[in-house]
């Protein structure tokens, strides 16, 4: 059994990622780093599973993916999905079109500082 997950990703917009991830989305700061020509940020929720990393370095990052590749937030409650979609909003990100219509019907999609699509999700969701 795998008892974490790590999606890492390079980044050279880190100050906006935090933002967007933090600020917006309304993730959690797990810790920094600023080591061998590399900073980064640990960002997820305490006492998970899982989180996001993000480093920055002097390479630039080459970035290739399409509209179907998504980091999908389940917010579960009305009251945490809109209070998010609003941070979002009143930062002046205006959300995009799913490809895939069934995340129109289920949440927001926004585009992170990368370019990475990014949906914000009223559903729950349960590992059981």
């Amino acid at each position: 059994m795998i008892n974490h997950f790590r999606v890492a990703r390079h980044t050279d917009k880190l100050e906006e990622i935090k933002f967007f991830y933090i600020e917006l989305i309304g993730l959690k700061l797990m810790g920094e780093f600023d080591h061998q020509g590399y900073q980064g940020a640990f960002i997820g929720e305490k006492n998970q599973t899982w989180h996001l990393e993000y480093t920055q370095s002097k390479e630039k990052p080459i970035h290739i993916s399409d509209d179907d590749d998504l980091l999908v937030f389940y917010l579960g409650d009305n009251e945490t999905y809109y209070e998010c979609i609003k941070r979002i909003e009143k930062s002046g990100l205006k959300s995009v079109t799913a490809k895939n219509l069934y995340w129109d019907q289920w949440g927001k999609t926004f585009l992170d500082p990368d370019g990475f699509r990014v949906v914000i999700s009223h559903r729950e969701w349960t590992n059981e």
